[in-house]
């Protein structure tokens, strides 16, 4: 049997916020791992996740079929993660999340790489939405060209660089209001990045099933409200949850789309919180879950409290009341 130092993976899109934690972990399983970016140059922060020259670097952009080709060249496994939350320019849902997951399972297919390709949960062809319309779309796209491609789902995602947490977090230190869209009584079931990343390398060390798609969500399912609560209740302040209706949110979004940072609040955003983020009954009862995969996922309040902290009025000093 090969060695994992014998098997190269390459990751495209890994040096985002879940591709660095995919990396990491498959680095811990002494795999060779090839990372594939846009924009190299910027990717040297993965480095010190592994051995020296476990992990390189390679230029390739999923727009562009011979880059991806030739980033997969020796590949035994091709991941994709490559995702947007909002259309800029040329990088739209589209280009990016079907035809650019397409062009990789067809190139992996073509170099015999086995492929696993994250896509999210609420990716519905029907949706209202077109950020989980082009997901299921481009799940149907990989598993057309890669019939033996691996899918995994995973709810939102929280974790020490996540722009979910932080983002309501970093709102709260300035703002007395935390808006509530649709009234915050939307559930998801928040999955912490590191256990998506040891599931990801589960499918590479080949313990998934084959062609299948798995939902992974987090131990508890959460309303938006009870998930502010416990973002409030970590960083230690007082703000009120002022429910914002669906309509007014989405007139809002009209011009903070186009807003900086915390603020930025996209049409299409608005419709991905009218749909329930957790994981089916279906998937349960097939077992492509974290549990099908014997993994104990964490909660957003064992995890969040280790980097949320520092949104504190005094930060790691601030005071406990007696």
């Amino acid at each position: 049997m090969a060695s994992n130092l014998d098997t190269t993976v390459t990751v495209f899109g890994g040096s985002g916020f879940l591709g660095r934690n995919v990396v990491r972990a498959l680095c811990k399983r002494d795999y060779r791992v090839r990372v594939a970016v846009r924009r190299p140059e910027l990717a040297f922060h993965l480095q010190p996740l592994g051995r020296v020259g476990q992990i390189h670097a390679v230029q390739a952009n999923v727009r562009y079929p011979a880059s991806v080709e030739a980033a997969l060249r020796d590949s035994h496994v091709a991941i994709n993660l490559v995702g947007i939350l909002a259309s800029s320019g040329e990088q739209t849902f589209d280009a990016v999340q079907v035809k650019g997951a397409e062009t990789i399972a067809k190139a992996a297919a073509a170099s015999g790489a086995r492929m696993v390709h994250v896509s999210a949960i609420g990716a519905d062809a029907n949706s209202a939405s077109s950020y989980f319309r082009a997901k299921a779309a481009g799940e149907q796209a990989v598993l057309a060209a890669a019939p033996s491609a691996t899918i995994m789902r995973p709810s939102l995602l929280f974790g020490h660089e996540d722009q979910f947490t932080n983002r309501f977090a970093a709102l709260a230190r300035f703002s007395p209001v935390l808006p509530l869209v649709g009234g915050g009584v939307n559930t998801v079931q928040p999955a912490y990045v590191g256990d998506v990343a040891r599931a990801v390398a589960d499918a590479v060390d080949g313990r998934t099933k084959e062609g299948a798609a798995y939902e992974l969500g987090g131990p508890e399912v959460l309303t938006m409200r009870e998930v502010m609560e416990i973002i409030l209740k970590i960083t230690e302040r007082d703000r009120m949850l002022a429910p914002l209706p669906f309509g007014l949110a989405r007139l809002q979004s009209y011009l903070l789309q186009f807003a900086p940072g915390v603020f930025k609040l996209t049409p299409d955003q608005v419709e991905m919180l009218r749909t329930n983020n957790v994981v089916s009954d279906a998937a349960i009862a097939a077992g492509l879950t974290f549990a099908g995969l014997n993994i104990t996922p964490d909660s957003m309040e064992a995890i969040a409290p280790q980097y949320l902290w520092r949104y504190r009025v005094a930060g790691q000093f601030q005071k406990k009341s007696a």
